[in-house]
């Protein structure tokens, strides 16, 4: 072999060894996003909380498996989700990130995201785009009182102020076009915008949204919404409407008192109950959303109206999917059903249940394993049963991490 030859050999061979080297030095890298786990510090619950060391472990990894699939699905901008739910989505991320003990207000990640959501500001002081305005304003509301930074002071003041102009009060319009007496079943409720159907799961982020910011029972605002979650509570004792009259009282909650165009008729996303069908069926995403913000409201435990709502948890009591909804529909909104079961409790301030059986239940526990039960190999979860967005596994780990995080705090 002449010296050309070889000087070609030995040059293409020295190439080849570059490039494997470069290959195994990148290799890491290349296969960091979603195939190696992000490196998080380990979440701690809060003192005096309830919880064996078994189930800490099993949160901990959850939580940080969750985050580390959050992480690493941020789009180009540092934000979540596509369309009208990204600042609402964005959000509940960046709120399920701020309570990991590895970020705060100066973190890069959090940062980021807080200039995406900043984009959805409006000078009427919510935050959305094209629709949603009440739920996406409630959401960025929570998260920035999480975040805990002065400078957005004036954005939080700016939020609490829009939520409590769109209440609909005596006098207000409603979607109907009639004006709002003072028996009126929307009264006190908010839904989607300011001319929208209100419903107990706007409701319900508003006032925890506004309970986040400092409002107590006190305020004007969370005494009008007692009157709409009144409307809302299969109670016969304090829910005139008809629906409720003619159902089983059982303390439980329906999705909305009233529809646009029949005041008679309200609605449940479970369906029709009672003797005759006339009533609406209670199901437990919204029951447990009704008790909690009954609580937040400021009513008291001995109140009979909470006392109605526990006492439906403790008949309905179930982690395998989402309370008394028809079978073929038991899986739809579990996730969202799983937050709010844990604001819910943790609001309730017990850390044992004791249903209508006389079971007793860690509720923390019971939870932290119906998520461990769920969770796909990548450290997400995503719902099978794709309603209510739920087939959208970023905003279900979302859920999923926030549900989580509530087991650790008192």
């Amino acid at each position: 072999m002449n010296r050309k030859r070889i000087g070609i050999v030995l040059l293409v061979g020295v190439v080849l060894v570059g490039v494997v080297v470069a290959f195994v030095m990148l290799a890491p890298e290349r296969g960091k996003r979603g195939s190696e786990p992000t490196k998080l510090s380990s979440p701690e619950p809060e003192t005096g909380v309830l919880i064996d060391e078994a189930h800490v472990k099993t949160a901990r990894k959850l939580i940080n498996g969750g985050a580390g699939f959050l992480l690493e699905n941020r789009d180009s901008e540092g934000g979540w989700g596509k369309g009208q739910f990204r600042p609402a989505t964005t959000a509940l991320v960046v709120k399920a990130l701020i309570q990991h003990p590895d970020f705060d207000a100066k973190h890069p990640v959090i940062a980021d995201a807080i200039k995406v959501l900043m984009k959805y500001r409006h000078d009427d002081g919510g935050f959305y785009d094209m629709g949603l305005e009440n739920y996406t304003t409630s959401i960025v509301l929570m998260t920035l009182v999480a975040v805990g930074d002065p400078q957005y002071k004036g954005a939080i003041g700016d939020a609490v102020k829009y939520l409590k102009g769109i209440q609909i009060r005596v006098g207000s319009k409603a979607p109907d076009g009639r004006t709002i007496t003072e028996d009126d079943s929307m009264r006190g409720g908010i839904g989607y915008g300011e001319q929208g159907r209100p419903d107990l799961s706007n409701v319900g982020m508003t006032v925890e949204a506004l309970h986040d910011a400092g409002l107590t029972g006190d305020d004007e605002a969370m005494r009008e919404v007692v009157l709409f979650l009144e409307k809302t509570q299969n109670r016969k004792e304090s829910n005139p409407l008809a629906w409720a009259q003619d159902g089983d009282s059982d303390g439980g909650f329906t999705y909305a008192p009233a529809l646009k165009d029949n005041l008679k008729m309200g609605e449940s996303k479970a369906g029709p109950a009672g003797p005759e069908g006339k009533g609406l069926r209670s199901y437990g995403s919204m029951g447990y959303v009704g008790f909690k913000s009954l609580i937040y409201a400021g009513l008291s435990k001995d109140d009979p109206r909470v006392k109605a709502a526990f006492d439906w948890i403790r008949t309905y009591w179930r982690l395998d999917s989402n309370p008394n909804m028809p079978q073929a529909q038991s899986l739809q909104g579990l996730y969202y059903y799983y937050l709010a079961f844990a604001k819910a409790l943790r609001a309730w301030g017990e850390p044992v249940v004791t249903d209508m059986k006389g079971v007793e239940h860690n509720w923390r526990g019971e939870l932290i394993d119906a998520l461990a039960h769920r969770v796909q190999k990548d450290g997400s979860w995503v719902n099978a049963a794709d309603r209510w967005e739920e087939g959208d596994p970023v905003l279900v780990t979302a859920y999923a991490v926030l549900a989580l995080e509530e087991t650790f705090r008192k």
